[in-house]
C-alpha cells in the first residue's frame, strides 16, 4: 500500500470515528432536566413550564422550613441521601469542566446547584439534628400522582446525636464544601456559607458515627430505595477529601492520612455511586499526590490506576461487563447511573494524568490519557444514539428517544391543560397508558437498555424508563468535556 493511500485511509478512519453528536445541545438538556425535578416554589424564569409549585409546606411536620430541593427520580420524594450526591457531582462537573462551559450552560449549571444547596442548608439549620428526607415512600408509591397534587404523608426524618447518620452527614458536608468553589467567585458570601456549613455537616458526620438505615425507624423510610448497604465510612473520607480540597485545611489532610485505613480506604472498592465513594475518592485524592504536594497519598494514586485498568479492555486486569454494544453494564437496574459516574472519573483522571505527565500503571502496560478519554467518548456516544437500537436515551436528544419514561409529572397531563385535581389512584390510567408522555422531561436520561442492549420504552419497567438526578448530575461534566473536545482519544499513531 502506498504512503498516499495509508494516508487516505487513516483520515477515513478518523472521519469515521470523529464525532456526529451536538455535544453543546445534549449539554444544554442535561442541566435543563433538573428544572423538571425541582420541588416548591418555582422562579419566575421556570423553563420547564409544564411543571408547578409543590409541596410548600414540607417540614411542617416538625416545625421547620424544608420547601425546595429536588425530587430524585420518577417520584414525589425528597430522598436526601441522592440528593447530595447529585449536588457534589454537579459541583464536581462545573469545578473540573466548567471552564469548558458556554457562559449561558455554566450559568444554568451553577443555578441547578443553587436549587440543591439551599435546601441542603436548610437541612443542617437546626443544631444536633440533620433533615434527611421528606415524603413517606410507602404511601407515594402507592399512587401515581403529580408533585402538584401530592396528598400523600411527608413525613420528615432526621439523624441526631443517638440516632447517627454519617453517610447523609458526610455526603452533604461534601457536596455542600464541593459548590462552595463553584460560587467563590460568583458570590465569594454564599461559597464561604456553603463551607462553613459544610464543615459543621461534616463535624456531625464524624462525632455521632453510624449508619443510618441501621436504625429502625429510619430503617422503615429509607429502604429499600436508598438504604446504606456499603457502610457510612467512605463518606466520611470523602467529606473530609472535599473539605480539604475546598479549604486547603491541612486538619482535613490529616484526617485523611490518619484515618484512611480504619475508614477502608485500603479495600480498593472498584465502585461509584450514590452508595459507594471508594473509586471517586481515589480519584479525588490522587490529584493531590499527583501535583506532588502530597507523597502520603500515593496509594490513592494506586487505586485510582487499578480502577481504571478494569475498563481498558487492553488490560491483563479488565473485568468490568459490557454489552455486546460496548455499554458499561451493571446489574441491578438504573445502569446509566454507572455509564455517567465511570465517564466521568475517566475524563478527570485523564486530566489529572494529563496535567502531570503520568500514565495508569495496568502492570505489563501503561495507559496514557487519550485511552481513558477515548473510553468515556464510547459510553457517551453509545449513551446519545451510538447503539445497537440506535435510541438516545436522553429525552429530547436526537431523532428517537424514550417515550414512556416512568415518571408522574411527566407521564399525566400538566396543571395547566388539566387544572382538576388529579387522586391518588386516579393517574393509573395514565400510567397504564400506552401513549407517550404528554410532557417530556428533556433532557432526562433513563435507566437505559438491559445487558443484551434492548429497551422496550415501557413505563412500568422503572428499572430501564426512570431517570434519575444521579444519572444526569456526572454527565453534566462529560458533556463539558465533549463540547470543547469532540474528538477526544481519537489519536491516530
Amino acid at each position: 500500500m502506498t504512503p498516499f493511500f495509508l494516508l487516505q485511509l487513516l483520515i477515513s478512519v478518523s472521519l469515521t470515528l470523529a464525532s456526529s453528536h451536538d455535544y453543546h445541545e445534549a449539554l444544554s438538556k442535561s442541566i435543563l432536566f433538573f428544572e423538571g425535578q425541582r420541588s416548591g416554589k418555582l422562579p419566575p424564569d421556570q423553563r420547564a413550564g409544564w411543571r408547578g409549585d409543590s409541596a410548600l409546606s414540607d417540614g411542617s411536620e416538625a416545625g421547620v422550613d424544608l420547601t425546595g430541593g429536588y425530587y430524585d427520580a420518577g417520584d414525589n420524594v425528597k430522598f436526601g441521601f441522592p440528593m447530595a450526591f447529585t449536588t457534589t457531582m454537579l459541583s464536581w462537573s462545573v469545578i473540573e469542566f466548567g471552564e469548558l462551559m458556554p457562559t449561558d450552560e455554566l450559568r444554568n449549571a451553577a443555578v441547578a446547584i443553587r436549587w440543591a444547596t439551599d435546601y441542603l442548608l436548610k437541612t443542617i439549620s437546626h443544631p444536633g439534628l440533620v433533615f434527611v428526607q421528606v415524603g413517606n415512600p410507602i404511601s407515594d408509591h402507592n399512587c401515581w400522582e403529580r408533585p402538584e397534587d401530592m396528598d400523600t404523608a411527608r413525613t420528615v426524618y432526621n439523624v441526631s446525636a443517638d440516632r447517627p447518620g454519617s453517610e447523609v452527614a458526610g455526603e452533604t458536608a461534601a457536596a455542600l464544601a464541593a459548590a462552595s468553589m463553584v460560587f467563590r467567585d460568583i458570590d465569594p458570601g454564599y461559597s464561604q456559607t456553603l463551607l462553613e456549613n459544610a464543615m459543621r455537616a461534616f463535624e456531625f458526620a464524624d462525632t455521632y458515627k453510624g449508619a443510618y438505615s441501621d436504625d429502625p425507624q429510619l430503617k422503615a423510610g429509607v429502604c429499600p430505595f436508598y438504604c446504606d448497604f456499603d457502610g457510612y465510612q467512605d463518606e466520611l473520607l470523602w467529606g473530609a477529601a472535599w473539605l480539604r480540597r475546598a479549604s486547603q485545611n491541612d486538619s482535613f489532610l490529616d484526617y485523611i492520612q490518619n484515618n484512611g485505613k480504619t475508614l477502608g480506604a485500603d479495600d480498593n472498592i472498584n465502585e461509584f455511586g450514590w452508595d459507594n465513594k471508594h473509586a471517586g475518592l481515589n480519584v479525588l485524592v490522587s490529584k493531590e499526590f499527583m501535583e506532588g504536594q502530597a507523597l502520603s497519598l500515593e496509594s490513592y494514586k494506586e487505586f485510582a490506576d487499578s480502577f481504571m485498568c478494569t475498563l481498558i479492555p487492553e488490560s491483563s486486569s479488565s473485568h468490568i461487563q459490557f454489552t455486546p454494544g460496548g455499554l458499561i453494564y451493571r446489574p441491578g437496574g438504573s445502569n446509566m447511573q454507572h455509564v455517567t459516574s465511570i465517564s466521568f472519573l475517566l475524563l478527570t483522571y485523564a486530566k489529572y494524568l494529563s496535567k502531570s505527565s503520568q500514565t495508569a500503571n495496568c502492570g505489563s502496560i501503561q495507559v496514557d490519557p487519550s485511552s481513558l478519554q477515548l473510553q468515556a467518548k464510547k459510553q457517551v456516544d453509545y449513551l446519545l444514539g451510538d447503539n445497537p437500537m440506535n435510541m438516545s436515551y436522553m429525552v429530547g436528544y436526537g431523532d428517537r428517544y424514550p417515550q414512556r419514561i416512568h415518571h408522574r409529572g411527566s407521564s399525566l397531563p400538566s396543571v395547566s391543560s388539566h387544572p382538576q385535581f388529579i387522586a391518588c389512584k386516579d393517574g393509573s390510567d395514565y400510567y397504564k397508558s400506552a401513549n407517550p408522555n404528554p410532557n417530556p422531561l428533556v433532557g432526562a436520561v433513563v435507566g437505559g437498555p438491559g445487558e443484551d442492549d434492548v429497551y422496550e420504552d415501557d413505563r412500568a419497567d422503572f428499572r430501564k424508563s426512570e431517570p434519575t438526578t444521579y444519572i444526569n448530575a456526572p454527565l453534566v461534566g462529560v458533556l463539558a468535556y465533549f463540547v470543547a473536545n469532540p474528538n477526544a482519544g481519537l489519536v491516530l499513531t
